[in-house]
């Protein structure tokens, strides 16, 4: 932990906010003192995912607590994130330190242009010494509001900068293996890998405060890092500057798998389905058995419109998601293709359709 060069930090609302909705000053403060001290005088970047645009809005508003309606967050989200990267601008420029908002949305992970144009911004503010405050763009998204406290978020933007830590914080000051306000129960120090979470009653380990998010996001978080390769260690945030230093505190998840291509991460974690192809059962053995790419002789069937470079779903015969890809042609062209060779659709409509339909490199496989 201590040798990480590049660390990507998340802030949940309720680190940041009294229990009234407003930012508190004081916990920002305490929180940019310890991301200061980590960047080492810069020899270390850092990056920093908050959470709190929906949260800093509601007092200004004169809202006693997060409203339900998708209009009314969003109005509260454009009131919040003013004052919230404000205020971190307030805060870091104590240590001379510039800040860059960056604010993200699903389009933004989910196309592929979008998605290296951000990756694009957060190197060069990181080379020019900013620190990038990432968050979800809650005053035009819709499923985002709704997901996970900016979690998964954390665990792309992890990925996207290459960083050598992601440090999730939240009330909890970790895992535990139930309720914490249970008698019993007792903090896991060390995941190594799935077999670790069996039996821990995640859904029940924890509520991490006044957010959306609780801790089933942080842990499907956590395992979204560790499999592309980046350790991660999940913490109250009145232990950032231990978990920082490399102490014994919370919850480290190891690195279970290693870097994968950005685009398969993507494709995996944070492309939005256009469609779906079934597969029948022959196919589904090819694809996740032998690795092999999707032929036009194995799809029984379409769902949904999409165009060729679309992510789809490959679903088996009673509708289970096997995988996701990218396919090759449109929607409308597929019912001809359905159950035939490709040297048979070449003959009958030239060579542009002897191809697979997703070819294996553009293909990722779900867990059952």
């Amino acid at each position: 932990m201590t040798a990480a060069r590049r660390i990507v930090v998340k802030v949940g609302s309720s680190s940041l906010t009294t229990a009234d909705g407003g930012l508190d000053a004081d916990r920002v403060d305490a929180l940019v003192d310890v991301l200061a001290a980590a960047r080492d005088g810069g020899a270390r970047d850092v990056v920093l995912v908050s959470s709190g645009a929906i949260a800093a809005g509601l007092a200004p508003l004169g809202l006693r607590r997060r409203p339900r309606d998708l209009a009314r967050q969003q109005a509260a989200a454009s009131v919040g994130q003013g004052l919230l990267v404000a205020r971190y601008t307030a805060s870091f420029a104590r240590y001379g330190v510039r800040v860059g908002q960056v604010l993200l949305t699903a389009d933004d992970t989910s196309r592929r242009a979008h998605h290296r144009n951000a990756a694009r911004t957060l190197d060069k503010l990181l080379a020019m010494g900013a620190v990038p405050v990432v968050n979800e763009n809650d005053t035009v998204a819709t499923d985002e509001i709704r997901f996970g406290d900016n979690d998964r978020l954390a665990a792309l933007v992890a990925h996207l900068v290459h960083a050598d830590l992601l440090v999730l914080l939240s009330d909890v000051d970790g895992l535990y293996d139930g309720d914490p306000s249970r008698p019993g129960t007792s903090r896991l120090d060390e995941i190594r890998g799935p077999e670790d979470l069996e039996g821990v009653e995640i859904g029940s380990a924890g509520k991490a405060g006044v957010g959306t998010g609780g801790m089933v996001t942080k842990v499907e978080a956590a395992r979204i890092a560790a499999e592309a390769g980046i350790p991660v260690v999940l913490t109250s945030a009145s232990r950032a500057a231990d978990a920082l230093r490399g102490r014994d505190t919370g919850t480290y998840f190891h690195a279970t798998g290693s870097r994968s291509a950005d685009r398969l991460l993507w494709l995996q974690h944070a492309s939005a389905p256009q469609g779906a192809l079934t597969l029948d059962d022959g196919a589904v053995r090819a694809v996740v058995e032998r690795r092999t790419s999707l032929l036009p002789a194995g799809i029984a069937g379409v769902e949904g419109e999409f165009q060729a470079g679309d992510p789809v779903e490959l679903r088996d015969v009673e509708g289970h998601a096997v995988a996701r890809g990218l396919v090759n042609f449109d929607a409308r062209e597929i019912p001809l293709l359905i159950g035939r060779s490709t040297r048979e659709l070449a003959r009958e409509l030239g060579p542009a359709y002897e191809r697979e339909v997703v070819h294996r490199d553009d293909l990722v496989l779900l867990r059952r």
